[in-house]
């Protein structure tokens, strides 16, 4: 049996207050079952789990659903082939779970799996089992996409990293089902700073069960990740122009400024000063990617961006980006930017009259309204379908919330995140215990199992370990980066 989880969130900002309540509602509809097993779909018209969103969207969800979160990586590791392929989606039709591999769609899946490991009761079987499958992972990407000899790893595909109709990607075939690259197009197999990240970030959490395990080879698999970071660092970073580029088939980089220098950052994949200049001299540059409403896929000044509606990856924000931009910002220290990409995000969903879309106009922060099924433009009030419940939108707003105003379990250790502003009480359960803030707009107060833990003037993080111990406190408002 898993263990007791909850959370409750109570503001009086009430923009913010029906945000929360709206994701709240509307994520309801993203559970679905998968033969005996709940999961927590897409959403927005997708009905699949995706290895780039569902992993990550289920751990996010786990305080309100720890089943639906843990079957979310559960169901990959299950259908994980023989070679250490993992499915990029699974679907339900027919009656039949059906593991799909015709593409790899990102893998947002080593953090949220192992911090499920704490929320969940620390099985050691799952930890075991969770290990396993990183080790088969990364053996097939190793065999199958290390075509260069130096260290890097291929995308052979659109789907491959999610980037629909992305325009680096040339006359890429939007998916790939065999394991031998491609031949004939202008682009791929394409040397690719996601994929060999996977592979880094699979290292390293292979390492930290390790440790965990009290297994002697966490050195050896730490070590195999500091390799595959060094190759990634010499063959994909530009250290002129502070930012990581892909090659195409012919070694050439891919001149197009994307932002996926962040998404490596997710996986923990680039060096402290690679993020710092990605994000000093790119990420908060008004004409890049800091727009009206921040995050373009591509820079807004790079002639390959496209300002279009649909699920398309060459130009307007997404809300994966948001949901994945918490975890990437905060490895390096930008929690306040974090923040700020929150309020952001928040305001975009209210004064978009609480639709949680796929995509946001970068310039005005307006949603952009496609067909549920098509996705496809459309004019609201047209009569036709419109998309909303988009999970990663969702789930991006509960954990915003969570990040500046609540309380998040991060591996085996308790964030109370205190901003200021109007009054507010969090509260949550997990690790066997209550745990609670009460805000009153400038100073707020840590409860534990009924409490009080001590107060604190807002504008701060408290870090904790499971006990209530605190560890350090992290600057999460004004400016760009803690200190």
């Amino acid at each position: 049996m898993l263990p007791e989880t909850s959370v409750s969130f109570r503001t009086e900002d009430e923009k913010m207050q029906r945000v929360y309540d709206a994701a709240e509602e509307k994520c309801l509809l993203n559970l679905k079952r998968f033969g005996n097993d709940t999961v927590l779909v897409e959403g927005g018209g997708y009905e699949k789990i995706w290895l780039e969103t569902q992993p990550m969207g289920g751990e996010m969800y786990a305080l309100r659903n720890p089943e639906a979160a843990l079957n979310n990586c559960l169901l990959f590791m299950r259908h994980q082939r023989e070679d250490g392929r993992l499915p990029g989606s699974i679907q339900y039709t027919g009656g039949r779970v059906e593991p799909q591999f015709n593409k790899y769609q990102g893998f947002c899946f080593p953090f949220p799996a192992l911090n499920l490991y704490y929320l969940t009761g620390r099985d050691p079987d799952y930890l075991e089992q969770l290990k396993e499958t990183l080790i088969r992972f990364d053996g097939c990407l190793r065999r199958t996409r290390g075509l260069t000899g130096d260290g890097l790893l291929s995308s052979f595909c659109v789907y491959d990293t999610g980037e629909d109709l992305a325009v680096r990607y040339g006359d890429a075939p939007c998916w790939w089902e065999a394991d031998t690259p491609p031949e004939g197009y202008q682009v791929v197999p394409m040397a690719s700073m996601d994929v060999t990240s996977w592979s880094i970030a699979s290292r390293r959490t292979v390492a930290e069960i390790c440790r965990i395990q009290g297994d002697p080879e966490a050195d050896e698999w730490q070590a195999k990740a500091e390799d595959a970071a060094a190759a990634l660092r010499k063959g994909l970073w530009n250290s002129r122009r502070g930012a990581l580029f892909d090659r195409d088939r012919r070694g050439n980089p891919v001149d197009i400024l994307c932002h996926n220098t962040l998404r490596c950052m997710y996986w923990g994949a680039v060096s402290q000063d690679m993020a710092d200049r990605f994000v000093k001299e790119h990420l908060l540059n008004p004409a890049e990617f800091m727009t009206p409403f921040p995050l373009p896929s591509v820079a807004a000044n790079d002639p390959a961006f496209r300002n279009a509606p649909e699920n398309n990856w060459s130009g307007q924000p997404e809300g994966l980006t948001y949901q994945r931009a918490i975890l990437a910002l905060e490895r390096y220290g930008y929690d306040r930017i974090v923040t700020m990409l929150g309020e952001k995000l928040i305001g975009a969903v209210y004064d978009g009259g609480l639709r949680f879309t796929q995509q946001f106009d970068p310039f005005t922060g307006n949603p952009s309204l496609v067909h549920a099924a098509t996705h496809q433009p459309v004019k609201d009030g047209g009569g036709e379908p419109v998309q909303d419940a988009y999970g990663p939108t969702m789930l991006a707003c509960l954990e915003y919330i969570a990040h500046h105003y609540g309380i998040h379990p991060h591996l085996g250790n308790v964030w109370f995140s205190l901003g200021s502003g109007k009054p507010c009480e969090y509260e949550a359960v997990f690790y066997g215990r209550r745990w609670g803030i009460r805000n009153r707009g400038r100073r707020a107060e840590i409860r534990i199992d009924g409490k009080t833990a001590g107060t604190w003037d807002c504008g701060i993080r408290v870090v904790t370990d499971e006990n209530g111990n605190i560890l350090r406190t992290v600057s999460i408002e004004s400016g760009e980066k803690t200190v």
